[in-house]
């Protein structure tokens, strides 16, 4: 069976199967028998949500709404599918990815111009649009109604422009997407959780991510819900490590702007050893081989966003 997390609370995390295991999860907030599937995964990732869905003696008509938090494909890639299999759904997502959700050709040929277009191919398939009639675009502040239990849109970007996190009225914890950062369940030492950033190419804003960290933060959370991967406790203090790990970021980034063809080597070399004694810091005795490949995507990307960033600043 997949890896299957039942909080308790009307939420379950699962596996969305996407590259390998526990990398991006699946949220289901399930209320009288009706459910919100938040982030999608990739086309790969419907099998493993009907079988959540049977497990919970449910089937594809109980599914009110799929809510984005961002259109980053690995969140966002299965949506046209999984509309296409639930009868009652509608989209919900940012008002500035509603219209690639519906014509998704943009969004495709921006996301081949950063893996190539073999590997989107693989791992993405198809790309479905969606019906335009079927799309909520959620302003900062739109709730969702899902038969009673309050979610609450609130637009954050940082990570995205396009993105959102969303307020569980009913419990208070917040599905967070990427704006929260990542924290893989393998290297959890004692139950204590390890939390990083991730500044993906191509609309990485520090100080728009403080910003919305510290509102987020602001909720008082006692839980958070992230895709990469599942739930997030004791939520001040990481959201404090957030922050303090974005500071060491641009710290590492800003001396190398005018590194010239070097840059990204260097970067992604600065931030390879910062992400290594930290986790060695946390307590984590994975080999280092394993924290490389663990790694080794999100390291390739957040130093993609950094530059992109750089070369957004005036010299």
């Amino acid at each position: 069976m997949f890896d299957w997390r039942d909080y308790g609370n009307g939420i379950v995390a699962f596996d969305a199967g996407y590259v390998r295991p526990i990398l991006a999860a699946i949220h289901l907030v399930v209320e009288a028998g009706r459910v919100a599937v938040i982030d999608t995964g990739s086309n790969d990732s419907l099998a493993n949500t009907m079988a959540a869905l049977a497990k919970l003696n449910l089937d594809s008509s109980a599914v009110d709404y799929v809510i984005l938090t961002h259109i980053h494909l690995d969140h966002a890639g299965g949506a046209g599918r999984m509309l296409a299999v639930f009868p009652n759904a509608r989209l919900v997502v940012h008002p500035r990815g509603g219209r690639h959700m519906a014509e998704p050709t943009k969004l495709v040929a921006g996301v081949t111009a950063v893996y190539g277009a073999e590997y989107v191919a693989r791992v993405y398939g198809e790309i479905l649009p969606i019906a335009a009639e079927r799309i909520v675009e959620a302003e900062d502040g739109h709730v969702v109604n899902l038969a009673g239990r309050e979610l609450l849109c609130l637009d954050t970007p940082g990570h995205a422009r396009h993105h959102i996190c969303i307020v569980d009225r009913k419990t208070g914890g917040i599905f967070t997407g990427d704006m929260f950062g990542l924290s893989y369940r393998e290297l959890d030492v004692d139950g204590r959780q390890f939390i990083f950033p991730t500044t993906t190419p191509s609309q990485f804003e520090p100080e728009e991510m403080r910003k919305s960290i510290r509102r987020l933060l602001s909720f008082e959370p006692h839980a958070v819900y992230l895709t990469h991967y599942a739930q997030v406790t004791e939520v001040k203090r990481q959201g404090e490590e957030l922050l303090r790990h974005l500071d060491a970021l641009i710290a590492l980034a800003l001396p190398e702007k005018e590194a010239g063809a070097e840059r990204h080597a260097r970067i992604k070399g600065a931030m390879t050893r910062y992400v290594l004694a930290q986790i060695r810091a946390h307590g984590c005795t994975l080999p280092e081989a394993a924290l490389l490949d663990l790694w080794e995507t999100d390291l390739e990307l957040n130093a993609q966003g950094l530059e992109i960033w750089l070369d957004t600043l005036k010299s």
